[in-house]
C-alpha cells in the first residue's frame, strides 16, 4: 500500500460481528472468560483492548514496523523506553530537545543512576567520544524542537550498531509521512501522538514502533506492568485523525514553506528557523531523508528582547497562544517560559534558544491569512 491508503486501511478490518466500517470503541474494562485461560485474546484492557491493538497495528504499518505499542502521552511512551535501561547505563542525546524529555531524564531517572550527556548531533562521528561500555541507548529528535535542526539517522544509526547501543528517534516534528527512522537504521521511533498523527488537538497520546522481537516483548511487558495506556475513546479519535493525516501534512508543508519564505524577508525578523530553506546548515541531510520540510517553524525577532516576543505573541490571532502543536489550527509558542521552561537558561541558550524566540506550528488554514496575521502582529513593534 502506498501512504495515503495505508492511513485509512492499514491494521483497520470492518468489524467481524456488525460489518461497522469505522473501528469500534471497545468501551470495556475485563471480557468473560469461557473457561481458565480461555478467552478470545482479550482479558484485561491495561494488557489488550480491541480499539488500541488496531490503532498499534495502524501506527505499525505508518513506520514500517512490525510492532507498535500506544501510551497514555508521549512522556509515558519516553518512560517505557527508558526503563528498558538498569542503574549504571549511560544515555546520549541530542543537546537540542524537547524540555519534556530533558525534564524526565535529569529529574526522574537520573537519581535511579542512569546517566544523560547532552550533545550536538551536528557532526555525529563526535559523538563516538561519549560511547563507552556503559552507554546503551543513543536519543535523537529529528527535526529538533524548536531550532530545527536535522540529525542525520542513517549516519547515527550505524555508529550506534557500531558499538551495540539502540538508537531511538522521536519522529513528532516530522511524522511518518515525512520520514520513516526504521527504515534509516533506528531500533525505536517514538511519537507524541497528540500531536499531528491526532491532529485536532483533542487528544493526548503517545506510541512506539519498533521491529525487533524481543525488544517489542520488553516494551510491551512494561506497558502493562507499567499501566501508562491510553483508553479507546482516544484510541478511536487517533484513528479517525490519522485517516487524513497525508492531506494535512500536504498543507502543513505548503503552508510552512510559505510562511517561513514571508518571515525570513520581513524587517522585524532577525533568524528564521526552517530545514527548508537551503543554506540551513542540514538541508542536504533533510532534504536525503525527509520526503518535505514540515509546518514547523521557529524565528528570532531583531534586537532579542522577550518583551518584544511578548507583545506579537499577545497580538496574534490565529496562531492562537498555546502549549502543544501539530493540530490543523496553527499554534504560537515561546519555548523559554513554555515547553522549555525546565531547561537551564545557560542550557537552553547554548544550542541558540534565546528569549525572544518564537515557535509556530503552521496549521491549515489560509497561507494569506496566515501571513496577515504575522504581520500585523509584528506591525506592533514598529
Amino acid at each position: 500500500m502506498k501512504f495515503g491508503t495505508k492511513t485509512i486501511h492499514a491494521g483497520v478490518e470492518p468489524d467481524p460481528s456488525t460489518g461497522a466500517i469505522m473501528t469500534p470503541i471497545f468501551q470495556t474494562s475485563t471480557y468473560v472468560q469461557r473457561s481458565l485461560g480461555d478467552h478470545q485474546g482479550y482479558e484485561y484492557s491495561r494488557t489488550h483492548n480491541p480499539t488500541r491493538t488496531a490503532l498499534q497495528n495502524n501506527l505499525a504499518a505508518l513506520e514500517n514496523g512490525k510492532y507498535g505499542l500506544c501510551f497514555s502521552s508521549g512522556l509515558g511512551a519516553i518512560d517505557a523506553i527508558i526503563k528498558l535501561l538498569n542503574p549504571g547505563d549511560e544515555v546520549i542525546s541530542t543537546s537540542d530537545l524537547y524540555g519534556g524529555s530533558y525534564r524526565i531524564f535529569t529529574k526522574v531517572f537520573q537519581r535511579y543512576g542512569i546517566k544523560f550527556h547532552f550533545v550536538s548531533m551536528d557532526n555525529p562521528e563526535s559523538m563516538e567520544a561519549y560511547i563507552n561500555e556503559n552507554t546503551k541507548l543513543i536519543w535523537a529528535e529529528t527535526p529538533t524542537n524548536p531550532m530545527m535542526n536535522i540529525v542525520d539517522v542513517a549516519k547515527i544509526a550505524s555508529i550506534a550498531k557500531k558499538h551495540g547501543v539502540l538508537l531511538a528517534v522521536d519522529n513528532t516534528f516530522a511524522t511518518p509521512f515525512l520520514q520513516n527512522p526504521l527504515d534509516l537504521g533506528a531500533d525505536i521511533v517514538m511519537h507524541s501522538v497528540t500531536k499531528y498523527l491526532a491532529g485536532h488537538s483533542d487528544v493526548v497520546m503517545g506510541a512506539i514502533i519498533v521491529n525487533d522481537d524481543a525488544l517489542a516483548e520488553k516494551l510491551a511487558f512494561i506497558q502493562n506492568a507499567c499501566g501508562a495506556i491510553p483508553g479507546p475513546q482516544d484510541c478511536f479519535l487517533v484513528l479517525r485523525g490519522i485517516k487524513t493525516l497525508h492531506i494535512r501534512m500536504e498543507r502543513h508543508c505548503q503552508n510552512g514553506k510559505t510562511i517561513a519564505a514571508f518571515l525570513r524577508t520581513h524587517p522585524m525578523v532577525e533568524k528564521v528557523f526552517w530545514p527548508g530553506f537551503e543554506d540551513h546548515p542540514n538541508h542536504t541531510v533533510a532534504k536525503s531523508q525527509m520526503r518535505d520540510f514540515g509546518g514547523m517553524i521557529s524565528f528570532i525577532i531583531k534586537g532579542n528582547r522577550i518583551e518584544d516576543a511578548k507583545i506579537v505573541l499577545e497580538n496574534l490571532h490565529y496562531f492562537a497562544l498555546a502549549e502543544s502543536l501539530g493540530g490543523v489550527e496553527s499554534l504560537s509558542g515561546h519555548p523559554a517560559s513554555m515547553t522549555h521552561g525546565s531547561i537551564p537558561k545557560e542550557e537552553r541558550e547554548k544550542v541558540g534558544l534565546t528569549d525572544s524566540l518564537i515557535r509556530l506550528s503552521v496549521g491549515i488554514e489560509d497561507a494569506d491569512d496566515l501571513k496577515e496575521d504575522l504581520r500585523q502582529a509584528l506591525a506592533k513593534l514598529s
